[in-house]
């Protein structure tokens, strides 16, 4: 069972975003907007990155450049399906967003990005940080298989990955049909200690269907988690609460790590002792 670990995270102030708290590479960049601040109005009021219709297109351009501008790569933005597709970010072109759910790249320059508001974004590296990757895994696209098909893009084996889980819908506010535990209990039994009856219904721990689902491919080291997009409606969209909305964007991307760093060797001296 993969070691659940819950790290906590750092924002950064100046935008109000989250900057994963996990052990992640040095060459490994990675953080999660909110919806404070940023152009735009309406229902997708503040830092709104989602291209959906009916929001202010010029707005949504400028928070995009916003966070290339601080990121420093180019972020590759999706039209996510609900799937289990993964792209390499890196032979995306800007202007022909492809559909797909997830995105992995061991480019510089290039971030995988994907967009949110109550499903669950993980982002994932190589322990080396030579690899990196995002996957949009809402309920369909954990049961559709984006998360193994992302470990499996990404080729390294999961031993040596680590995953952190973003700001999601929590467990007590996900809702869910009998028919949507049947179909995840009936894909592994052990996903039943992921939802607990409620009146009729059912209440679906979306972070704990990842954690099974990332153990299962071996990737055990998993961090982050414990946020809930629906009650925290002055920071996160949520489309589960309030219908038409905007979109946060979890990115992660390798930094660039000068030429002469990889060149250095340590000769250790005669007289050096253990």
């Amino acid at each position: 069972m993969a070691a659940i670990v819950t790290m906590a995270t750092t924002i950064l102030h100046d935008q109000d975003w989250i900057v994963p708290d996990w052990p992640a590479p040095p060459s490994v960049g990675s953080l999660v907007t909110t919806r404070r601040s940023g152009a735009g109005g309406g229902v997708s009021a503040g830092f709104n990155l989602g291209g959906q219709a009916g929001v202010d297109a010029s707005a949504v351009a400028a928070n995009r450049e916003i966070v290339r501008q601080k990121i420093g790569a180019r972020p590759v933005w999706l039209e996510q399906v609900h799937g289990a597709r993964v792209i390499d970010a890196g032979a995306c072109a800007d202007l022909f967003p492809q559909q797909a759910d997830a995105a992995f790249t061991r480019q510089t320059g290039v971030a995988c990005a994907v967009m949110t508001a109550d499903c669950l974004p993980v982002l994932l590296c190589d322990s080396a940080g030579q690899v990196v990757a995002a996957a949009h895994a809402g309920w369909r696209g954990l049961l559709a298989g984006v998360l193994e098909a992302t470990v499996a893009a990404m080729n390294v084996p999961g031993q040596e990955l680590i995953a952190w889980l973003g700001p999601a819908i929590g467990a007590q506010a996900f809702e869910v049909g009998g028919e949507v535990r049947g179909v995840f209990v009936a894909a592994d039994a052990n996903a039943a200690a992921a939802f607990q009856p409620a009146g009729g219904q059912w209440l679906a721990d979306i972070y704990l269907l990842a954690r099974q689902r990332l153990a299962g491919c071996g990737v055990t080291r998993v961090f982050g988690g414990g946020f809930c997009t629906v009650s925290e409606k002055e920071r996160f969209f949520s489309y589960r609460r309030d219908g038409q909305t905007g979109r946060m964007a979890s990115l992660i991307w390798r930094i660039p790590i000068p030429d002469f760093m990889n060149e250095i060797t340590l000769t250790p001296r005669a007289d050096a002792r253990c």
